[in-house]
């Protein structure tokens, strides 16, 4: 399995960006997606995840209403659009999947089974 993270960049505070993350070896229709974030010094954090079939989406408070996750189950891939960016948003970003289950929460990092390796995105006032 792999996932491979892109779109990262530096951006002005209030701007936006958006992250891709292409999957493949995996039946990626049933698997959930998400992304974390990691800035330096701290642990992993949630971020946003997405249900297989779309119809359910789960953000973290801070970023409700400026960050919206999608997937497209034709092409393996998740995408998180990232609007009104705050210095916090800082981070290492991380999509990772995690295999179906009920009880699962996935907004952990432990519900999730495979990682990409990141991608930077930097905030500037």
């Amino acid at each position: 399995v792999q996932l491979q993270a892109s779109g990262g960049g530096l951006v002005q505070a209030g701007g936006s960006l958006g992250l891709s993350c292409a999957a493949s070896g995996l039946s990626f229709s049933g698997y959930v997606m998400g992304w974390f974030r990691q800035a330096p010094g701290k642990e992993r954090e949630f971020v946003a995840r997405i249900s297989w079939n779309s119809g359910t989406t789960y953000y973290t408070d801070s970023v409700k209403g400026r960050f919206t996750i999608s997937r497209d189950n034709a092409k393996n891939t998740v995408t998180l659009e990232m609007n009104s960016l705050k210095l916090e948003d800082t981070a290492r970003y991380y999509c990772a999947t995690g295999k179906p289950s009920f009880t699962r929460r996935y907004i952990h990092p432990s519900s999730y089974d495979f990682w990409g390796q990141g991608t930077q995105v930097t905030v500037s006032s």
